[in-house]
């Protein structure tokens, strides 16, 4: 540990220690004897800090042309794309995902910054028609000022470069704290807007418990804006302490529902099972955790997932050929197992759910992917989420009743129904109360270019992140009235 790397927090221009003198260990979650470095256990004096700097750069970066922050922007998508296999690795190590997904989100990030330093140019107001030759009204949009962002583990850079990007190129200086669970790649996007050149306290980076700094950065009155993407009990919390004049963004859980109709091809339904229930070992937000499939097709169904979930191959995501991941901590290990134990205590447990502790597995957090059925809605399994690699399997007795039971939950975030009907596929997005609706496709994914939310508790559902939709959160409208 003699040697370990200690990486250091951003504040105001500077790389700096954080005032505790403490620092907390960043590890493998394949290899528990694979420490990637040392991060600064900040303090809220810290953040106090950070959101001084933030605070005091608003006004000059708001005057800062447009063309000279996108630039900034694309200097950092640069900066990542010339550093992408290096940063890849990093991340696969630090948060466990397989390396080529890692690649695909480090591509993502770059783009993601890429197109807010062209889209953020095309912001306007309006012009409205009035009696009054002698005078113009229009609207004009302007920043918030400081904003805080705050991420979670599972992508730990892209979900940090949809928020920022449209922060920065709009004029709002930014506070970020990524989870203490993936802050290196949250570091080497602050590395990659440092080498941009972006202005001293226009961006801020500072690592932590949310413990010792998240009160300091969402209930402090200097910040105008909060941005947070994580469980639907810590975004309630945020949202409840953050002061009346501070907006707030918070993109929350989910229980995502694949809805699987009789007339559905049944290697389809299990294909996108796979990818969106077990890709990412089920940690997304998006992910699939109940499959509401008709009755007549559910025992082939389940056949052939569990012939298909056998064929695939857990290890390190650093080991090519690897389909499924460690779970990224322990204490998600643990939750998962737990939700396992519970499955198998109320359903039918169909397949996996064994906790891998020999061999290559001893010293990572790995676990089978888990297949329960005779799930009712009552369930815990059917109704928590537990942003794992479980899937709960319920039964439909037509188009209907899927609905019912697909919108019989406290989320909203995505859904997806896998059918040929034609009526259905039009019926659909009218009656599923999700923000994000697939039609043969996986409930895992979205756009850059598109906008992305959730509605129910799966979000405040006031401002959409992503595409065009993700500046509006940072921009304010005034009308004028101007007369001569």
């Amino acid at each position: 540990m003699d040697n370990a790397t200690q990486f250091l927090n951003y504040i105001d221009g500077q790389w700096v220690a954080s005032g505790s003198g403490n620092t907390f260990e960043n590890r493998n979650p394949a290899d528990q004897d694979d420490l990637l470095g040392l991060f600064q256990a900040s303090t809220a004096e810290d953040a106090r800090r950070a959101i001084a700097a933030a605070d005091r750069a608003f006004t000059e970066w708001r005057a800062t042309p447009i063309s000279q922050r996108a630039r900034i922007l694309n200097r950092a998508a640069d900066y990542l794309m010339e550093n992408l296999e290096q940063f890849a690795q990093e991340l696969t190590r630090e948060e466990g995902k397989l390396l080529a997904n890692s690649r695909d989100e480090i591509a993502r990030s770059a783009q993601t910054l890429r197109f807010y330093a062209v889209e953020g140019q095309t912001i306007t107001g309006e012009t409205f028609p009035q009696d009054d030759a002698r005078m113009t009204v229009y609207t004009q949009r302007e920043p918030l000022g400081v904003a805080t962002v705050i991420t979670p583990w599972n992508f730990p850079i892209s979900i940090p470069a949809r928020k920022i990007a449209p922060a920065l190129i709009t004029g709002n200086s930014v506070v970020f704290k990524p989870s203490s669970d993936a802050p290196l790649i949250g570091y080497r996007l602050a590395e990659a807007l440092h080498h941009a050149g972006v202005p001293a306290g226009v961006f801020n980076f500072i690592t932590g418990a949310a413990s010792a700094i998240g009160e300091e950065i969402t209930a402090n009155p200097v910040v105008k804006a909060i941005s947070f993407t994580g469980s639907t009990a810590a975004g309630e919390r945020i949202h409840r302490a953050a002061a009346m004049a501070t907006r707030t963004q918070m993109e929350l859980g989910g229980k995502n529902p694949l809805i699987v109709l009789e007339d559905a091809d049944i290697d389809t339904a299990v294909d996108l099972t796979v990818k969106g229930g077990f890709s990412l070992t089920g940690q997304a937000c998006t992910g699939t955790s109940r499959v509401l499939i008709a009755r007549s097709c559910k025992e082939a169904y389940l056949t052939r997932l569990v012939e298909k979930v056998k064929t695939l191959k857990i290890g390190n995501g650093m080991t090519e050929g690897t389909q499924i991941g460690p779970l990224a901590t322990r204490q998600q290990l643990d939750t998962v197992l737990g939700y396992i134990e519970t499955g198998r205590q109320e359903a039918t447990h169909v397949h996996g759910g064994e906790h891998l502790t020999e061999g290559d597995y001893a010293k990572g957090f790995y676990v089978t992917p888990a297949i329960f059925s005779d799930v009712t809605q009552e369930m815990r399994i059917a109704r928590e989420e537990i942003f794992g690699p479980v899937v709960a399997v319920i039964e439909i007795d037509g188009y209907e009743d899927a609905i019912t039971k697909a919108n019989d939950t406290p989320y909203g975030l995505s859904a997806a129904l896998v059918t040929k009907n034609f009526d259905y596929i039009q019926r659909f997005p009218l009656d599923i109360q999700a923000g994000t609706v697939k039609i043969n496709r996986t409930t895992t994914g979205n756009l850059v270019n598109a906008p992305f939310g959730g509605l129910k508790q799966s979000s405040t559902s006031t401002f959409r992140e992503s595409g065009r939709a993700g500046l509006d959160f940072f921009t304010q409208t005034k009308t004028v009235y101007l007369g001569c």
